[in-house]
């Protein structure tokens, strides 16, 4: 039989994921900051990008890049760093760490070697996407990046019969052609919401059909980050 876990902040943590701002840096938490003025170490998904959130809040510390290129390799030694004492903290380009970005597999890890690790509450972009989409809220499937090529048509088929409202994020560059593609799955009347630069001087959210918000995009052009929320099958 399995032995079961307890972790608690009481504990000592040796890994903490950090959410960050999605648009404005102020969109922080007073105990995000704390957090990592005392770690050791930040692990930053790109050290540049969040060299200008550390700057703003004048945080100190030794940083360290974690990102999908490199975490199968550096795992081991983080896990070594960590039974030797040393705290950690884990912060992405934005959001909450694990959301469609790297952490998976260092908190896997930690788990494995009975090592505690916090999440600390905060800014991910899905969420305010979701509430104010006007669709329903209380039940629904984040699916994060659609597979470009592989599985992209048997999860497509899969989701055109999903009964709860769908949230996908996507690239400007890729918006146009699946709202296309949802087109084709879901049929042109199914109702959508594209949120953009959440949390941002030019936050936008288009509401109507897959086709009337396709229709828009084609007309005044994409850009900036994308969430899109998606009304599940209701017939």
């Amino acid at each position: 039989m399995a032995e079961v876990q307890q972790s608690t902040n009481q504990q000592k943590v040796s890994l903490y994921l950090v959410p960050t701002p999605v648009g404005n840096l102020k969109d922080i938490t007073f105990r995000a900051i704390e957090v990592l003025q005392s770690a050791d170490v930040i692990l930053c998904e790109d050290t540049r990008t969040s060299a200008r959130l550390l700057q703003h809040y004048q945080i100190q510390k030794p940083v360290s890049p974690y990102h999908q290129h490199n975490e199968h390799k550096i795992v081991p030694h983080l896990i070594s760093q960590m039974q030797s004492g040393k705290v950690f903290a884990l912060i992405t380009d934005a959001g909450t760490p694990g959301i469609s970005d790297p952490a998976f597999l260092l908190v896997r890890a930690c788990v494995q070697n009975n090592i505690n690790v916090l999440c600390l509450p905060g800014a991910t972009a899905f969420v305010p996407a979701l509430v104010v989409s006007g669709l329903p809220a209380h039940r629904f499937a984040f699916e994060g990046f659609l597979p470009p090529k592989k599985g992209r048509h048997t999860l497509l088929t899969k989701l055109a019969q999903e009964e709860r409202t769908i949230i996908l994020y996507e690239s400007p560059m890729r918006l146009q052609k699946t709202l296309l593609e949802l087109m084709n799955y879901f049929g042109e009347s199914r109702n959508c919401s594209v949120s953009r630069e959440i949390s941002k001087m030019f936050e936008t959210h288009i509401r109507g059909s897959l086709l009337e918000v396709y229709n828009y995009f084609q007309a005044h052009g994409v850009k900036g980050e994308i969430v899109l929320v998606i009304e599940g099958k209701t017939d």
